[in-house]
Order: structure tokens, then sequence, then C-alpha cells
């Protein structure tokens, strides 16, 4: 494969450069790339949509890496892990290699609410504790809440439980902690009721919003499990909280998306911060792509691979 200035990271299941009809998965995903893209051309850099999992890529031919659509990384994460090492030894990473490393457990929200962001509240349940989550919402005394992997993504077994149904999700919550972290957080109500409230963020800066909702009976917001998104226009409190999400890593990110919730206090608060392969829905403001390539040009520096 010939290298280019900026790999686009995806995975394999959409290297595919058209969408067969009625395939509106991988048309949006080529949407967005396609902005992004010629975003990137206007600008002077080539580009290229990259597996990042292919063996035959040499990743020295490419200036920088972007991830974008890699949203098999956390069903095979040791896997990813070790590529890491290995293309930062070839590349760039955007986002760079320590914030990949660091946004890709949720542990993160911790530190986030260390550096006086308000997030939602977490209780993480480690890897071989043998925890029950009755014991654990008996210590947090939350009534309702939602349990899922630190390493995950796309609702992977994420679950809406409560301590009427403990019993039912301890078998599963079992399981999982022999192999992985898990963290339980209170049920946040406004999200059944209005959604969550995601603002993209490039170089610090706000570019746009959308309101990803729920299918009725549902708590999980994504398109895979029939959830829906429309533009939104935030407030300027929401604004400030995602630029001060970005402000508060280190360093700031590249690119990035700050969900966020009214908390059952009324507190808005950080659901996720997604540094590593956010959907950025630039399809929904097509101004966006140019804001993304602008702050991809300020991390290349102006040194380009196939200048």
């Amino acid at each position: 494969m010939p290298g280019a200035d900026v790999a686009l990271l995806t995975d394999r299941r959409y290297t595919a450069e058209t969408a067969d009809p009625g395939d509106w998965y991988l048309g949006n995903i080529l949407a967005d790339d396609s902005l992004l893209r010629a975003a990137l051309a206007r600008r002077g850099l080539s580009s290229a949509r990259v597996d990042w999992a292919d063996p035959a890529v040499d990743w020295a031919r490419f200036g920088c890496a972007v991830f974008r659509t890699t949203w098999d990384y956390f069903e095979r994460y040791a896997e990813f892990a070790a590529w890491l090492d290995r293309a930062a030894r070839l590349t760039r990473l955007c986002n760079p290699l320590s914030t990949v490393r660091w946004n890709g457990d949720k542990h993160y929200l911790a530190d986030l609410e260390a550096r006086g962001v308000p997030v939602v509240p977490s209780h993480f349940v480690e890897r071989g504790s043998g925890r029950t989550l009755q014991s654990v919402l008996h210590e947090t005394g939350w009534d309702e809440a939602v349990m899922k992997p630190c390493v995950s993504g796309a609702a992977r077994h994420t679950y809406r439980v409560s301590r009427a149904t403990a019993a039912h999700h301890e078998p599963t919550l079992a399981a999982l902690l022999e192999a992985e972290s898990m963290i339980v957080q209170p049920f946040q109500a406004d999200v059944s009721r209005t959604g969550e409230d995601t603002l993209m963020v490039f170089g610090g800066r706000y570019s746009h919003a959308v309101r990803k909702a729920p299918k009725a009976g549902d708590f999980r917001v994504q398109d895979d499990h029939g959830g829906t998104v429309r533009a939104h226009e935030p407030t300027r409190e929401q604004i400030e909280l995602a630029e001060r999400a970005a402000a508060a890593c280190a360093p700031v990110p590249v690119y990035g998306r700050v969900d966020m919730v009214r908390d059952n206090a009324g507190r808005l608060a950080v659901m996720e911060l997604e540094l590593i392969e956010p959907e950025l829905w630039l399809r929904f403001h097509p101004p966006a792509a140019e804001a993304f390539a602008d702050a991809l040009v300020a991390f290349l520096g102006g040194h380009f691979a196939s200048s």
C-alpha cells in the first residue's frame, strides 16, 4: 500500500470505499471520512483509509495515523495494545499514544474528577476482586445503576441493573470480572427523558454538537441499538464543560468528543470523554471538517510524509 500524509484508521469491516444501497452504517462512515479527506486535501495533505490491523501496512510511510473508526479495538484489546507499541515506533499517532492508553480505560474518569471536572459518579470493580453487584449497590446506596467493562464501546456488556435484579446479573458480573475490570455508575434518569448531549472539540475548542436519544424502552443511545441522533444547539454551560474537559487532558487532545448529561442532582456532568475513535458527525456540520483538518496540520507542524 502506498503511503500518505495521513492514515485514517478504520477496521477490516469498513475498508470499502463505497457503500451498498441501504448500508447506512458504512455510508455514514464514508460521508464523514470524505469531508475530512477533502479538507485535508485543501491543505495539501494526502490521506488514505487503512485497516489498523492489516499486517501488510508499512506505517513508516505515513506522516501520522488518525484513529477514526477502529470500532473493534475493544474486542481485541491485547492485539490492539501490541499494535499501538509497534505503530508508535514508525509513525505519529493521533491522538498521541499516551492519550490513547489513558483514554482506553474508563478509570480515566477518576482522573478527570480529581482534576476538577464534574463526572457521573463511578465505582470501579477490579478484575479478580470477586465483588458482587449487591455489595456494590449496598456500598454506594444506589437503587439503579449501569454496569459495563472499563475497556468497552458500542454498549458492549452494558447492563441496566437494580437492587431488585442484582441476583440475575451476578453470574454475568462474576464471569466478566475473571477477565476485566468493570465500572458501575448510578443510572441517570435524564438519559431516558432527554438522551446524551455530545459536543465535538478540535484543538481544545468547541465545534458542534448532537443529541443522542435511546429508542423507547431502552437506555442505550447508540444507533447500533436503535438510538437516534440529531443536531443540537448547546448551552454556554455545556460548551464550557466540553472545553474544560479537553483542557484537563495532558496534552490537550487534537480531537475528541465529550458526552454529557444532567445527572440525578440536576448537575451537568461528563458521561464519557472519547479521544480514541469517536464518531464525530462531521456530516451534521461540514465546517467541522475544516476545524479537524486545521488541528491535524497544527499537530503535524508542517512535516508531511509525502512532501
